[in-house]
């Protein structure tokens, strides 16, 4: 599916940069088949994702205050600003506000392997502000760029909003104007304006893809009609449904960075909910994928059999003690 930068428009709403706003639907005529973007149900949530981060297309890089958050990024290392003046040099830029020289770096990397001439971003990191370097920036970090190294596709398939945006922000700062957001994109890109909510309800119900009953037609897009909306996309697609592992406050504001919020009590039941719920909790620190988070589950998990064998072993091995004992006193004969 291609976006056009009409429709990118009204998803946005308001006041949207024009630049910006081409910005993207260039990168995603470019990349969205190669990156699979160009599947309508993860479009959404990526498109969703963009608009929070750039305040509708209306920003392309980060304001400078330079405000007490800003002012941390001089020295920090986890975003490889070593140089002096690194912070300010490296601000967010682009719709989704690439930040630190090891991104940039990062990023330039990740152009070059795609077999494009990019130029020197580390020198001049404006030059991501450029076409067709600002989309792809936003791609490259939902394809690569993020804590997990790999696409958060796999997040879009589930309708995991929860943990595209904590890949995205580190916590969940504005996710309810993210899932506004997503409700907006999937009803232009399902064909309908963005605040056809109702008109929606009714055609996903005559689909089965909401519950019957006029209660649910109720204008509001709660998770039932984001699931409808979802399944609308993927259009018969198999899908699996989000998990729930963690109970959140849509509304508690996350800490950003690399201090992700927390949440509730986990919901996850069995030995698999467990292994999932370790593996998602491991995942951000491993930056050179997932096998980092599996070994250490499986260390785990071998630690607790070894731990029950030894408590089954001291039991027996008293139960024979005791047998022994006994017959020794004649207790038993």
């Amino acid at each position: 599916m291609k976006i056009t930068a009409a429709q990118l428009t009204t998803i946005a709403g308001g006041k949207p940069g024009k630049d910006n706003v081409n910005s993207v639907v260039i990168a995603l005529d470019g990349y969205a088949v190669k990156t699979g973007l160009d599947k309508p149900h993860r479009l959404a949530h990526f498109l969703a994702q963009l608009a929070h981060e750039s305040g509708g297309f209306v920003y392309d890089r980060e304001i400078w205050g330079p405000t007490a958050a800003q002012r941390k990024y001089e020295g920090r290392k986890d975003l490889g600003n070593t140089v002096r003046g690194d912070g300010r040099k490296f601000a967010g830029r682009g719709p989704i506000q690439i930040t630190g020289r090891a991104n940039v770096t990062r990023f330039h990397k990740w152009c070059v392997n795609q077999g494009l001439n990019p130029p020197d971003f580390v020198a001049k990191p404006d030059l991501i502000n450029t076409d067709p370097w600002e989309g792809l920036s936003a791609i490259w970090y939902w394809d690569a760029g993020n804590p997990t190294g790999k696409s958060l596709n796999a997040f879009a398939d589930r309708n995991d909003i929860e943990m595209i945006t904590r890949r995205i922000n580190g916590g969940l700062n504005g996710y309810d104007d993210r899932l506004h957001r997503y409700t907006r994109a999937s009803l232009v890109l399902a064909g309908y304006a963005p605040t056809a909510i109702k008109p929606f309800q009714v055609n996903a119900q005559k689909a089965g893809f909401l519950p019957k009953g006029k209660d649910q037609l109720d204008g509001i897009d709660g998770p039932k009609t984001r699931a409808a909306i979802h399944l609308t996309l993927a259009k018969g697609e198999a899908l699996a449904p989000a998990p729930v592992t963690q109970k959140v406050d849509a509304k508690a504001p996350g800490l950003g960075g690399a201090d992700a919020a927390t949440g509730g009590g986990l919901t996850t039941i069995g030995l698999g909910g467990v292994v999932n719920t370790l593996q998602e909790q491991l995942t951000p620190f491993s930056s050179s994928g997932e096998w980092i988070g599996r070994l250490v589950i499986i260390l785990i998990l071998v630690g607790g059999v070894l731990a029950l064998g030894g408590l089954a072993w001291r039991w027996w091995a008293n139960r024979k003690k005791q047998q022994t004992l006994a017959v020794m006193n004649g207790e038993v004969q």
